[in-house]
């Protein structure tokens, strides 16, 4: 099988690669430029598809002994990716970056590229597993991918592939080494790879400017502070506020809703924050055929966190998501993915985008 290897320049992938050579495909390695300014180089585990990165994905691709190409998706990247996290923001949502980039580009548009040139299937360093098209969980929880690999569909997981997802992370790095990877002790890269700043409000600003706004007590509805635009919050945050001091009765206070036509943000107890009901559209799931009565399941609405169980129901497009107890800190734009426990590793059975929530239990 012609296998075209999405290397970062991080281990995951290298080792990914790796294994695909062994398995005895015929692997070419292919680095995302997906950045606008390819010079800029990578501040220790911040930021991603550096000059440093192409260069450490090339090292690994030779030590390989397989072809390597840089192929430019700045663009599209730029489009899909950043474009859209800039317009969630600008509307009140909490977006989650690497899920679109899985969806768009990895998924997508590297994919399509793939298959027009006669690859068989895209394999990357994500921590999931994926076997006859069942996405599950990877056997490492701390590394588990399968939250932003929840929007694939059916079509995209059968031309994909993760190799490593079988693996602790630990193990990984021990293999890089013993493989004369040099990226084996390559620091993991976090937060939002466009953003190595890691200031997000201070991106989100640059880009949408200031939209003046009121802070707003959810309860009295007296003005508590005034602010540059709700890109600057998220639902469940409790710092940053512009707000002196806690609440009357000596609790912190948290946002508890945005309103991007009116530029409101609303604060409250912690109490404010729970949510019994999700809606989501844009429903994916990752059989290929939607269910046609309700589906007893575990959800997840951040990649980190944010488990409960639940009964789902497709609706029109989309899901009605009834929790069984509450969840805090939900909020639209993000994903909910939708597991079914299993002792293989949790199945993924699709996802949705988070359009809105209600605090009564139905």
């Amino acid at each position: 099988m012609r296998v075209l290897a999405a290397m970062s320049g991080g281990v995951d992938s290298a080792v990914a690669a790796a294994r695909a050579v062994e398995a005895g495909h015929e692997v070419v390695g292919v680095h995302l430029a997906l950045s606008t300014t390819p010079g800029t180089l990578r501040t220790g585990s911040r930021g991603c598809c550096s000059k440093e990165d192409a260069g450490d994905a090339r090292r690994a691709a030779d030590v390989l002994g397989i072809p390597f190409y840089v192929w430019d998706f700045a663009d599209r990247f730029k489009e899909d990716v950043i474009e859209d996290f800039i317009e969630s923001y600008a509307a009140g949502e909490t977006p989650n970056p690497c899920l679109r980039c899985n969806e768009k580009i990895k998924f997508a548009a590297l994919a399509d590229r793939a298959l027009a040139l006669g690859f068989d299937a895209v394999a990357t360093g994500h921590y999931a597993q994926l076997t006859d098209g069942v996405l599950r969980r990877a056997v490492d929880a701390d590394k588990d991918q399968s939250y932003v690999l929840g929007v694939l569909t059916a079509e995209q997981l059968s031309r994909a592939m993760f190799p490593v997802g079988d693996t602790p992370k630990p193990q990984i790095r021990a293999e890089a080494a013993e493989r004369g990877l040099a990226v084996a002790d390559k620091p993991d890269s976090h937060d939002i790879c466009f953003i190595p700043s890691g200031d997000t409000r201070a991106f989100l600003g640059a880009k949408i400017g200031i939209r003046p706004g009121k802070v707003v007590d959810a309860d009295s509805g007296e003005e508590l502070a005034d602010h540059e635009g709700v890109h600057g919050f998220t639902i469940g945050q409790r710092k940053g506020l512009g707000v002196e001091g806690p609440a009357a009765d000596g609790k912190p206070r948290y946002v508890t809703e945005i309103e991007p036509e009116t530029g409101t943000v609303k604060v409250g107890s912690a109490e404010r924050l729970q949510v019994w009901t999700i809606a989501a559209d844009r429903a994916i799931w990752t059989s290929g055929v939607a269910p046609t009565g309700p589906v007893e399941c575990v959800v997840q609405v951040r990649a980190h966190g944010g488990l409960a169980e639940a009964v789902v129901t497709a609706v029109d497009g989309g899901l009605d998501v009834q929790l069984r107890e509450p969840l805090t800190g939900v909020a639209r734009g993000q994903a909910v993915v939708l597991y079914r426990p299993d002792p293989a590793g949790d199945v993924v059975l699709g996802s949705g985008t988070i359009a809105g929530t209600g605090s009564d239990r139905r």
